[in-house]
């Protein structure tokens, strides 16, 4: 019997960032503006908790997740006088991506700090690559607006490329094809969701969980602004600590941090450690 192992010791060679609530739209609006809009068309009313709960899934499966809430079902089946079907999936996610391309234009900013993020990857020869539980068109408004603002990822795979998106890890290892890196305990997986972050540990990269300019803490930038600080520390720390849950192998509270755990990852590289 033999047994072979080897140890990857060099440095990152990719980055693979979410977008919304990670590197643009600080709190991650677009999508909570848009399911809040189209349940309302519906007559229902739906908290930003419930539409924030299924956040980082593909966006027809995310539709599925809130309609499977006791909540809204209770809600859907006093208004429509029966239960949800695929059918009304259907309808619901062909009315939902207008309603979410022109949130996404309205939203679409990027995050402090992520252009000299990216200046740093760049001088550290880091490809950047991106995934998305938007679908196609969601994905081209937004990369349009990121564009013309200076953000333009390498590579990205939407959750519509794929047979299965997140918490599966097939985005995330698309990217990483597309960029032609060879080794996955070279890729970071940057994310400001729980099952975004699932999705970088199944594919076995290291992982980064953005605490405060996402859907862990949950607040627009207009929303965060007109807190004090004393209002402010609380959400704080239950947003560092709701990321920490995710699994993830460190928690920043925005990109603008990242530059300082890709020298830590780097260190634990070189001493033969891994994901």
């Amino acid at each position: 019997m033999f047994h072979y192992q080897r140890k990857y010791s060099g440095a990152i060679q990719a980055v693979i960032f979410d977008w919304a609530g990670t590197t643009v739209d600080f709190g991650s609006m677009a999508p909570i503006q848009a399911f809040k809009m189209l349940f309302a068309k519906e007559g229902i009313t739906v908290s930003d908790t419930q539409a924030r709960a299924p956040m980082g899934t593909e966006k027809r499966e995310h539709i599925r997740q809130m309609l499977a809430m006791e909540a809204i079902r209770k809600a859907w089946l006093e208004s429509k006088g029966t239960a949800p079907t695929e059918q009304c999936i259907d309808r619901l996610y062909h009315e939902f991506v207008p309603i979410q391309i022109e949130a996404i234009r309205t939203t679409t900013q990027l995050i402090p700090g992520l252009v000299d993020t990216l200046n740093d990857l760049k001088a550290r020869s880091i490809h950047i690559g991106a995934n998305t539980g938007y679908n196609t068109e969601m994905y081209q408004a937004v990369a349009a607006a990121a564009a013309e603002l200076g953000y333009q990822p390498e590579a990205n795979v939407c959750a519509t490329e794929v047979s299965l998106g997140r918490p599966y890890p097939y985005m995330a290892q698309a990217v990483m094809q597309k960029l032609g890196v060879v080794a996955v305990q070279s890729c970071i997986k940057v994310d400001d969701t729980t099952t975004g972050i699932e999705e970088g540990l199944n594919a076995g990269m290291w992982t980064v969980a953005v605490a405060l300019t996402g859907n862990y803490l949950g607040y627009g930038p207009e929303e965060w602004a007109a807190l004090d600080e004393s209002e402010r520390q609380p959400l704080i720390e239950s947003a560092r600590l709701a990321a920490s849950r995710s699994g993830a192998h460190f928690v920043i509270d925005s990109v603008a941090e990242l530059p300082a755990v890709i020298d830590k990852i780097e260190q634990r590289l070189s001493q033969g450690m891994h994901p």
